[in-house]
């Protein structure tokens, strides 16, 4: 079971998470919260673990249009709420990889017909903002 959009881009890290602010920007979601793992991991499990992992951040992505519909067709929903987009970078990597949660995820757990149609135009714009990106890569 897949459960995310995948895409690879050939640029530099800090340009990548820009590039997929402004992606995101352009299909109507906003950044409600940021957690840089690596960070996290360096304070909690200490520099070795940070550089195992590599640069990775997690970005909370919501287009409050459709955070509205789907939490009127189901208030339970919040807890699958922003849409999570990941970057992220290995230590040794060249390659930056994006990654956006699949939206039919929350038709899985639902089954609401009210939240498939959320689910469907949430995937199309974040679909189009990966698409963006790895068609114009950073």
């Amino acid at each position: 079971m897949t459960y995310t959009h995948s895409i690879v881009v050939s640029a530099a890290y800090e340009e990548a998470v820009q590039k997929t602010r402004e992606a995101l920007a352009e299909q109507g979601f906003g950044i409600l919260s940021e957690i840089d793992v690596r960070a996290t991991f360096e304070t909690k499990l200490g520099a070795e673990a940070a550089r195992d992992l590599g640069d990775y951040v997690i970005l909370g992505a919501c287009n409050p249009q459709l955070a509205s519909r789907a939490l009127a067709a189901e208030p339970d929903l919040g807890a699958l709420l922003p849409c999570n987009v990941v970057v992220r970078r290995g230590p040794d990597a060249t390659q930056t990889t994006i990654q956006a949660i699949d939206p039919q995820t929350m038709v899985q757990l639902s089954g609401s017909p009210a939240v498939q149609e959320v689910a469907n135009d949430a995937d199309t714009r974040l679909s189009a903002a990966l698409t963006s990106l790895a068609g114009n890569p950073a």
